[in-house]
């Protein structure tokens, strides 16, 4: 005996993505549906080796479906989330709407799974933000053994975090710098894209930090442990898939870096590449189309007492979004709904 799924925003990137990951995963459907807004209604969507049509969102009826993904935006989400949840469908919400409520669990599997249980609030569970999930993952284990203080990190994120516009305006420009009689002026980034780097993701708040820095600092602090301080800086980098992220930790017990990546091998989630040699590192290229959270460049920081430095690699369309919803999606079934 299976569940019964709904994928919400199913022609997008993470959506498609999330139905990829049911599929592969082998997750226990019974029966499933894609949803998506009219102008992409009855556009065909696949499913292992199944092909199903889109349905529209507007007329779709949530009573007797056990879980639905939602990999559409906030201001869809706040009109929908709450008839699936109000009709007893759990929603597993991929935007930022629900992650700061109270009454919503965060939830990165590996890192806080217990948080499982207080879903019945509201009978919605966020996903967290790309940038933050991969950190958590990496942080988890360190923190459990050396208690983290404070965090710095810089990210270089990939287009694809902004949709399938993102990737487009990256494509399209690079061609127009090869063919100077076509220009590409940036639409969905605020400067150009290709060949160089935006220190700007989001909107700018009153402290001069962007929203995406801030969700960072928030979402790190509710899903890990409310006293460590992270500060954040957030870079798009003219790559197509995969998030980097370079990590400073400090911790208040001294963490040894052999320890460390002892540690960080166990975990899960997580595959340590870390050879002092040319290449013996991750990059975003590798990481594309992989579950896992890669750590390299394992190191300590001599210029404190505890701290140690790390890059940080994963597919943020994965990991970052539609695995992380799907293991979401496993661990209520495993721990709450047990039908599958």
């Amino acid at each position: 005996m299976g569940y019964k799924v709904v994928v919400v925003g199913a022609t997008g990137n993470v959506g498609r993505e999330m139905l990829n990951i049911l599929a592969e995963r082998q997750f226990p459907v019974d029966e499933l549906a894609a949803l998506a807004s009219r102008r992409s209604l009855g556009t065909e969507v696949s499913f292992g080796d199944k092909t199903l049509n889109t349905q529209d969102i507007e007329q779709f009826d949530w009573a007797g479906w056990d879980m639905a993904l939602f990999a559409i935006g906030s201001d869809a989400t706040k009109i929908h989330a709450p008839k699936a949840a109000k009709a007893g469908c759990v929603v597993i919400d991929n935007s930022s709407l629900y992650r700061y409520d109270a009454d919503v669990p965060l939830i990165v599997p590996e890192v806080n799974p217990e948080a499982i249980h207080d879903y019945s609030k509201k009978n919605i569970i966020a996903n967290p933000n790309c940038s933050t999930a991969q950190m958590v993952v990496a942080l988890k284990p360190l923190h459990d053994r050396a208690t983290i203080k404070r965090v710095v990190v810089s990210t270089y994120q990939s287009v694809s975090g902004a949709g399938k516009e993102g990737m487009d305006e990256l494509w399209d420009q690079t061609k127009a710098i090869y063919n100077p009689t076509s220009e590409v002026p940036p639409s969905k980034f605020t400067k150009q894209i290709a060949f160089n780097v935006i220190p700007h993701i989001d909107v700018f708040l009153d402290d001069g930090s962007t929203k995406e820095e801030w969700k960072m600092v928030a979402e790190t602090k509710k899903i890990l442990d409310k006293k460590i301080k992270v500060t954040a800086t957030c870079v798009r980098v003219p790559v197509f898939v995969g998030h980097s992220e370079a990590i400073n930790i400090e911790t208040e017990d001294f963490l040894d870096e052999h320890e460390a990546r002892d540690i960080l091998r166990e975990a899960p989630g997580i595959m340590v590449i870390d050879k002092r040699e040319d290449g013996g590192y991750v990059t975003p290229v590798e990481c594309a189309g992989d579950y896992a959270t890669f750590i390299s460049r394992i190191r300590q920081d001599s210029t404190i007492d505890n701290g140690l430095n790390l890059w940080c690699v994963s597919d943020n369309l994965r990991k970052g979004a539609a695995l992380n919803a799907v293991q979401i999606a496993e661990l209520l079934g495993r721990e709450v709904l047990k039908k599958g």
